[in-house]
């Protein structure tokens, strides 16, 4: 079935279902919700659709319905459970579609029955849901939603224990309402002890959840101050790093990543942490996870590495770890003096730096900024010179995600992933040019050409992604990576030439108004600072459009004020009928664009001006035209800012009406609640009246028993007085019971304890005893061999006397057979100067060189025997003269 069909018929399910809410209809409603998990269409559920927000705003209201049946419930859940854990459809259903409320609403219903499998599912979804996102603290069924994970902590299932601690770690992270909320309740204190007591849990998981929760509401309390002390904090660094390096489970791993970063922001437990001893071993255990292949688990583990960064002393050490060359390995079977250099941490980063784009997308963005945080400390460092072919290798790797993708693939989410990735590489760049040495390589690497590409393809896709919202953050996006790319082209013109014309070139070209724009109207100051380095480069140039610039600020700032005014009054009906009139009056604008194209064939055809206008120059008319021209399209320009700025509030006007549409259900259901309500109190009201006529005629009879009661209560008093008293002697005795019982457990303890020692030292002083035997044998036994050992070394000390003796005479010999070799040389000498001066007699002189020869090698088979004598004698002599011998041996 089409995706499409599926949706339409999944909306007339819904809405039949609403109109009458008996079993076929929830039945097909069930089926149809079905077919729509079978199609796997996240894309178009999230897509901003008119009728994917009408299934999920209909969706919604279906389970947040508290008559709505659980296993109805529980397939709308299922269905939209997957999405919990993706970037944009999590936010879509967490700020557009509310469902963190409706699930809240759902957990709030069904609280008397904490154990239905519907709860669990709500908790297990909420997890994922609220994980590294903000909840609004007022939203609906919140309060109720804390309250609810407050008492449900300490439960018997381990299930919902686990599942509530980690939805109240995320509700609790970085929420100073949520924080301030738990701390005000009555039962914090036993919450508090509860969250103590799961620190000795056997679960690593719970244990995690416990910490992060303690971290948040009392960090900096007295119980934190406790828990997180000097002598306990050590603790919590192991068992974080145990659990990030041997993992258990990425959850796990997750949560206690994110523990650290939390706990990294105190500056006193960062400086714990400088002081950790084991911290170097758990800085090479961690960047060993870096060679897997799982990219969440490198992802987070980067993240961890870009947190101890931010303190100055770690930051060093993450460096030094990464980036210090490695002792010299040899592999079996290798040849001397190659290092393995396969497992160095260096190289992992820059595999996940260039990972595909399609991968994920914090792989390579968190591999990019370590990478820029560690080059900001080798700038100026000792690792400076030991990094130098570290840095040549990743400019080859890095310089080659600048390039464009492939334009068959220029879908609009590809374009964006290359451009956050191109704009961290941006960044990399200008750290590198920080250093004089690391700024000469990086002008040696790269071209102008990569730069003037990335510059061209980023503003052909600022001008064509406008018109909406959300094109319009990504045109920030873009620009903001055009003036880091003219930073960086800024920065490296000095050095090479040919950078220095490209980069005056780009600032003369028209589009540069667009980014300058958003980079001066930006509320990030670094994105302003960059702008205006930009803006002073280019303003002297000739050709600068600084008119047109300023029409585009001033856009600018009008499109800020109309979103903040509009934010503030929510005029959703007035802005998109504004909207309509300004896109209707664009046509008529464009008419005296029709009428310039038709004056402009006019002058060049001249048909015309030379029956008007005869006594006017031709110069003169193509100036005053050229000034008109450029004042229309001034106009145009600053038309189509105003019509962008429209488009973005008429989109922002979609969203509302749909997230109105969203709230309307809701309270229309809690309308429906409330006449419920209403109808029950109206009954309860009238069975109360007649109670209340039954009730005064008991008043007057209770009246004359009270008097009665009086009476008696007097008596009960003086027996409760000699009750007081009991007790009191009765407490007494109990607290006397306590102490002698606790000193009764403490000794038998300390009897048990030193009966264990005895039996223990008995069984040590046995087993030393019979080691003391078997040394006294073994020494025995050592002391023969060391006689025997002594008549030996006897025997071969004479033994070598005599071979020394021999050694003296066969050296006497080779020094005479080395003086004979000298008179045959200089013979040969003698024999070639002949030759040269008698070449009549060359006959002669062959034969007696013959003889030569035969009388040399004679000599040499005499040499090789005498080779093979010395050979024997230093196998005797234990190699002690090599030196000589091979010196002989050349000769």
């Amino acid at each position: 079935m089409d995706v499409s069909t599926c949706l339409k018929s999944l909306l007339l399910a819904i809405r039949q279902y609403r109109n009458n809410r008996g079993g076929l209809n929830a039945a097909q409603l069930q089926k149809r919700i079905e077919d729509v998990s079978g199609l796997k269409c996240g894309g178009l559920l999230f897509s901003g659709q008119v009728l994917p927000s009408e299934c999920l705003s209909g969706l919604m209201e279906v389970a947040g319905d508290p008559n709505s049946s659980h296993t109805l419930t529980g397939t709308i859940i299922s269905l939209l459970a997957p999405f919990a854990s993706d970037g944009e459809a999590k936010e879509a259903l967490h700020s557009s579609y509310n469902f963190t409320s409706t699930l809240a609403g759902i957990i709030y219903c069904n609280r008397s029955t904490p154990e239905e499998p519907l709860v669990l599912q709500c908790l297990n979804v909420l997890q994922r849901l609220t994980y590294s996102a903000r909840t609004l603290h007022c939203a609906s069924h919140i309060h109720e939603l804390i309250s609810f994970l407050m008492e449900h902590v300490q439960s018997n299932n381990d299930d919902i224990v686990k599942a509530c601690l980690g939805l109240m770690a995320n509700l609790c992270r970085h929420d100073i309402s949520v924080q301030s909320h738990i701390k005000s309740q009555n039962n914090v204190k036993a919450f508090y002890r509860a969250l103590i007591n799961f620190l000795g849990h056997n679960c690593l998981t719970v244990v995690v959840f416990a910490l992060s929760i303690l971290s948040s509401l009392t960090l900096n309390e007295e119980v934190g101050q406790k828990l997180f002390n000097a002598k306990n904090i050590h603790q919590t660094f192991q068992l974080i790093f145990n659990i990030t390096v041997n993992g258990n489970g990425t959850l796990t791993r997750n949560y206690a990543v994110d523990l650290l970063v939390d706990l990294l922001k105190n500056p006193k437990i960062a400086d714990y942490l400088t002081k950790y001893k084991h911290l170097s071993v758990c800085l090479s255990e961690v960047l060993g996870l870096l060679h897997g292949k799982d990219p969440d688990t490198a992802s987070k583990v980067m993240e961890l590495l870009v947190s101890l960064c931010s303190v100055p002393i770690l930051r060093k050490l993450v460096c030094e770890a990464v980036l210090r060359p490695p002792a010299p390995r040899l592999q079996p079977g290798a040849s001397k003096g190659v290092q393995t250099r396969g497992s160095e941490p260096s190289l992992a980063l820059v595999h996940w730096a260039t990972s595909p784009l399609d991968g994920p997308e914090q792989c390579y963005t968190q591999a990019l900024s370590l990478l820029a945080e560690l080059f900001e400390e080798v700038i100026d460092s000792s690792l400076s010179s030991s990094a130098q072919s570290f840095t040549e290798m990743l400019l080859q790797e890095v310089l080659v995600l600048m390039q464009s993708p492939d334009s068959t693939e220029g879908t609009e989410q590809l374009l964006k992933k290359h451009c956050l990735r191109a704009g961290r590489v941006v960044d990399l760049l200008l750290v590198l040019c920080k250093g004089d040495s690391l700024r000469l390589l990086l002008s040696q690497r790269l071209s102008p050409e990569v730069c003037i590409s990335q510059v061209e393809l980023l503003l052909s896709c600022t001008q064509d992604f406008t018109g909406s919202t959300s094109n319009y953050h990504l045109s920030q996006v873009f620009s903001e990576v055009v003036l880091k790319t003219l930073e960086l082209m800024s920065h490296l013109r000095q050095q090479m030439p040919d950078m220095e014309t490209s980069f005056y070139r780009i600032l003369q070209d028209q589009r540069m108004v667009t980014p300058l724009s958003l980079g001066m109207t930006s509320n990030c100051r670094d994105h302003v600072q960059v702008a205006l380095h930009i803006l002073f480069e280019a303003a002297p140039l000739p050709d600068f459009p600084s008119v047109i610039l300023g029409d585009s600020i001033a856009a600018n700032n009008a499109y800020r004020q109309r979103e903040a005014e509009f934010s503030v009054r929510i005029p959703a009906i007035e802005d998109v009928t504004l909207t309509g009139k300004n896109f209707l009056a664009a046509p008529a604008e464009s008419g005296s664009a029709y009428s310039i194209d038709s004056l402009i064939e006019k002058l060049q055809n001249g048909a015309e001006l030379q029956d008007k206008v005869k006594d006017v120059h031709m110069s003169e008319i193509i100036d005053v035209y050229e000034q008109k021209l450029s004042a229309l399209a001034c106009k145009e320009s600053h038309l189509q800012d105003l019509l962008e700025a429209k488009a973005l509030a008429l989109s922002q006007a979609d969203r509302l009406i749909a997230q109105y549409r969203c709230q309307r259900a809701q309270a229309e259901s809690e309308a429906r609640k409330l006449a419920s309500l209403l109808k029950d109190t109206e009954r309860k009201k009238e069975d109360l009246q007649s109670v209340l006529s039954e009730q005064l005629l008991e008043v007057e009879r209770l009246k004359s028993d009270s008097q009665q009661l009086l009476q008696h209560n007097g008596r009960l008093q003086a027996v409760a007085d000699q009750h007081q008293e009991l007790k009191g002697t009765y407490n007494q005795l109990l607290i006397r019971y306590d102490k002698s019982e606790g000193m009764l457990k403490e000794l038998q303890a300390a009897h048990i304890s030193l009966t264990q020692q005895a039996e223990s030292l008995k069984k040590t002083n046995e087993g030393l005893k019979m080691q003391q035997e078997r040394t006294l044998a073994e020494v025995a036994e050592k002391e023969k061999q060391i006689k025997d050992l002594k008549s030996d070394v006897l025997e071969k000390e004479r033994n070598l006397a005599g071979l020394q003796n021999e050694l003296r005479s066969q050296n006497e010999q080779i020094y005479e057979l080395e003086e004979n070799v000298t008179i045959l040389k200089k013979e040969l000498n003698k024999t070639e100067q002949a030759r040269k001066e008698i070449s009549i007699k060359a006959s002669s002189l062959e034969l007696q060189k013959s003889q030569v020869e035969a009388k040399l090698g004679k000599l040499e088979e005499e040499l090789s025997k005498h080779t093979q004598m010395i050979q024997m004698i230093h196998s005797l002599s234990s190699g002690k003269l090599k030196g000589d011998v091979t010196a002989n041996l050349s000769l």
